[in-house]
C-alpha cells in the first residue's frame, strides 16, 4: 500500500543516487558513454528506498537511521550488480567469455573494482550523510501523516 513514507523515501534515495552518479562519472574512464547512467542507478535506488526504507518508517529515529544506512548499501549492491551485469552481457555477446562461469565470475570482478572505486572521502561522506537524511526523512514523514 502507497505511503507518504514509501514515497519520500523514494525520492530521496533517488535523489542521492543522482548525486553519487554525478560524482563518479569524473572517476571512470575519459569518453566512456553514460548514456542513462544516473537516471538508471535513481530508479534502483527509489525501489530500494520505497521497498525497503519506507516500509519500515515508523519506528524510531535509532530505527531510521539503521534503516537509511541499510537502504543506501542496498542501494549500492544492486546498482553494482545491475551494472556489472549488463557490462558482462554486452562482453557475452562479443564472445569474449569461453563459459558461464567465467562470465558470473566477472560480474563480481567488475562489482568488487568498481566498488573499490567508490571509496573516495567525498562519495563516501555524501553516501552516509544522505543515508542518514533518507532515513531520518522517512521517519519524520511516517509522524506526519500517517
Amino acid at each position: 500500500m502507497p505511503t507518504a513514507a514509501k514515497l519520500m523515501s523514494a525520492i530521496a534515495l533517488g535523489l542521492l543516487a543522482i548525486v553519487v552518479s554525478e560524482q563518479v562519472k569524473p572517476l571512470l574512464p575519459e569518453g566512456t558513454d553514460f548514456g542513462y547512467f544516473s537516471l538508471v542507478n535513481a530508479g534502483f535506488a527509489a525501489y530500494v528506498g520505497w521497498k525497503l526504507i519506507g516500509k519500515r518508517a515508523g519506528r524510531g529515529v535509532a530505527q531510521s537511521i539503521n534503516n537509511g544506512l541499510t537502504g543506501m548499501l542496498a542501494m549500492l549492491l544492486l546498482v553494482l550488480f545491475a551494472h556489472s551485469f549488463w557490462i558482462m552481457y554486452e562482453n557475452s555477446r562479443k564472445l569474449r567469455y569461453g563459459s558461464v562461469s567465467e562470465a558470473i565470475q566477472d560480474i563480481f570482478s567488475m562489482m568488487t573494482e568498481y566498488g573499490l572505486l567508490l571509496l573516495q572521502v567525498n562519495i563516501i561522506t555524501t553516501l552516509l550523510g544522505g543515508a542518514v537524511f533518507c532515513g531520518l526523512l522517512a521517519e519524520a514523514t511516517s509522524r506526519r501523516w500517517r
